[in-house]
């Protein structure tokens, strides 16, 4: 088994699955504005809207890797322009912190990530969940965490 949790080639048809926790007023406006703009973004990123990046706890994350994730994404407003003052900074340190304890699992770290999107930066969100895709399908399927379906 790979430091990425993949345990041998990944078929060349297989498509990752991702799981994206979306805050309502900024990263979900930015990727409704994607798709009102008619831009195309893999179909494989599912995602989940929240009030804010802030309240993902990380046991969502966990449950996502758990029920078939390959990669996860939390977004939200970019440090500052949070609707609740401070919750992006919380997103960031505690993902950062959990970033690391899921490497420490064997988790390689490019499987979950942290980024900021406004609701205006539609072109960001096609753009961040087209490369986390790409990186995804490179490290091929997650068996790490996952539960036995």
């Amino acid at each position: 088994m790979g430091p990425s949790g993949a345990t041998s080639a990944p078929d060349p048809d297989w498509e990752p699955n991702i799981v994206g926790f979306a805050c309502n007023w900024c990263t979900y406006a930015g990727a409704d504005l994607a798709g009102l703009s008619r831009m195309q973004y893999p179909p494989n990123v599912k995602l989940i809207r929240v009030p804010c990046s802030g309240r993902a706890n990380p046991q969502f994350v966990l449950r996502a890797f758990q029920k078939g994730a390959d990669g996860v994404l939390v977004a939200g407003c970019h440090p500052g322009d949070c609707h609740y003052a401070t919750g992006n900074y919380f997103t960031r340190r505690r993902f950062l912190l959990f970033q690391r304890l899921l490497e420490f699992s064997g988790i390689d770290p490019r499987r979950f990530q942290a980024r900021w999107i406004s609701g205006a930066e539609a072109p960001k969100f096609r753009d961040v969940v087209t490369q986390m895709a790409e990186e995804v399908k490179a490290l091929g399927p997650n068996r790490k965490l996952r539960e036995e379906l």
